[in-house]
């Protein structure tokens, strides 16, 4: 059996249940067993770069304690993901680099739904990093904290919005669900707003299930 660990590095469980949930066509896939874990020492949501590099030591170490066949950084910072690399022996995803990389091949230009607006930033230099700044329609904030992720009727009115925005003005073929919260929302946000819509979560873990299936034991 193939073992994928998802960390949710934030100490919120309802946001582990909620990607766990979303998690639930992947497993699909015979023989993967894809476990979603808590990091119950993180901040109750990772929205600042403080929270980002509270994280990063932890996250590793808890990987490193804890053997699985692949690793999924379930948070849209990626906090970690290039020492997760270095120091461990299996592969190790990001669900924000995963997510832009799976939207770029959906579209022409992706539109990306952020917490908030300090998140923006961070987005902007991982994009950068990527070389994919030139497939970046646009993004733009919910203004919507992790923990507040759970009134469905707010959240998904709200990315309605902003989706729309994304789509009409930015020009956006591709939306990405910018927080590992979300995912639970996402066939909802598609047929409301007839755009196809990456969650991030899903993206990471089918990226670490193809890596597998392939023979890929390390993701540069």
């Amino acid at each position: 059996m193939t073992r994928i660990l998802v960390l949710n590095p934030n100490s919120t469980s309802d946001v582990t249940a909620s990607m766990d949930a979303a998690l639930d066509i992947v497993r699909r896939q015979d023989g993967v067993d894809i476990v979603c874990e808590t990091l119950a020492e993180g901040p109750p949501g990772i929205e600042t770069q403080e929270h980002v590099e509270s994280v990063v030591l932890p996250v590793v170490r808890y990987f490193e304690a804890r053997p699985a066949d692949a690793y999924v950084i379930g948070c849209f910072s990626d906090p970690g993901l290039a020492l997760a690399r270095e120091n461990l022996r299996k592969p190790v995803f990001g669900i924000a680099e995963s997510a832009f990389h799976m939207a770029a091949g959906l579209g022409a230009r992706f539109g990306i739904v952020a917490i908030k607006r300090g998140s923006i930033p961070r987005h902007m230099r991982n994009i950068r990093g990527l070389g994919l700044i030139d497939k970046l329609a646009g993004d733009r904030p919910l203004e919507i904290g992790v923990t507040e992720m759970g009134d469905a009727e707010r959240v998904v009115g709200r990315i309605v919005e902003v989706g729309r925005e994304l789509r009409d003005v930015d020009g956006a073929e591709v939306l990405i669900l910018g927080c590992a919260s979300m995912g639970g929302y996402r066939r909802e946000i598609e047929d409301r707003l007839g755009l196809p819509v990456v969650d991030p979560t899903q993206a990471a873990v089918m990226r670490a299930i193809g890596h597998l299936t392939l023979g890929y034991g390390k993701a540069a």
